[in-house]
């Protein structure tokens, strides 16, 4: 089921176009939305009370992104993802993600760290809590708030445009395992962001961004 949730931007200042991408793209990169699950301009246009006009240019803009496919007859569904594709996005993170890292490990001060633990801690709270929405918030979160640091937009881009990917499957994934820890290799991450450790730092960020997604080729 779509939720109307608002994107942090305040509402009023964004038209019926930019509230629908914003919620949807936010909704497909959490994994709220379960890998090829069929969306309709009808019903995204019910869901979010607008026209079909703004519904139209969303998805359009979302499948453009890769966080929608849609097929010649016009069919529009969240992405659902075969071993190659999942092999492939795999590595493309194995590259760009430890390249971000390193790249902002020079201006991660103190209270980024601290921010970091704290997103941690939420993540812990959430596996003790099964939430499973929650925990993938806070680790995309995790994972973000680190890289704003590498002030490489273009970069972070393309690996948000994984994330969305991914993201359905990602949350299928959580839900089939049922992991009841936080990811090991984030305590790494932060102690060599403390250390100023890069190789450290890289191979824990490589071994954390391709450690999940082998689970969905088993």
């Amino acid at each position: 089921m779509l939720r109307t949730n608002r994107p942090s931007a305040d509402p009023a200042l964004l038209s019926a176009h930019d509230r629908v991408y914003r919620t949807l793209r936010q909704q497909v990169m959490h994994g709220d939305l379960a890998p090829g699950q069929a969306l309709t301009l009808r019903g995204i246009g019910r869901s979010f009370g607008v026209s079909m006009t703004p519904a139209r240019e969303a998805v359009q803009r979302l499948v453009a992104e890769g966080a929608l496919t849609m097929t010649a007859s016009g069919r529009v569904a969240t992405p659902e993802l075969n071993r190659d594709r999942i092999e492939e996005l795999a590595s493309i993170r194995a590259l760009l993600e430890p390249e971000l890292a390193s790249r902002a490990l020079p201006r991660a001060h103190s209270a980024l760290i601290d921010r970091m633990e704290l997103i941690n801690s939420a993540m812990t709270e959430a596996v003790m809590n099964r939430d499973a929405a929650a925990y993938l918030r806070s680790n995309l979160e995790f994972h973000r708030t680190l890289y704003l640091r590498a002030q490489s937009p273009a970069m972070l881009a393309l690996v948000e445009t994984l994330w969305l990917q991914l993201g359905p499957s990602m949350r299928a994934l959580y839900n089939r395992i049922r992991r009841n820890t936080p990811p090991p290799h984030h305590r790494l991450i932060l102690a060599a962001l403390h250390a100023g450790d890069e190789p450290s730092l890289k191979l824990a960020l490589r071994a954390d961004v391709t450690q999940g997604l082998r689970h969905l080729l088993e």
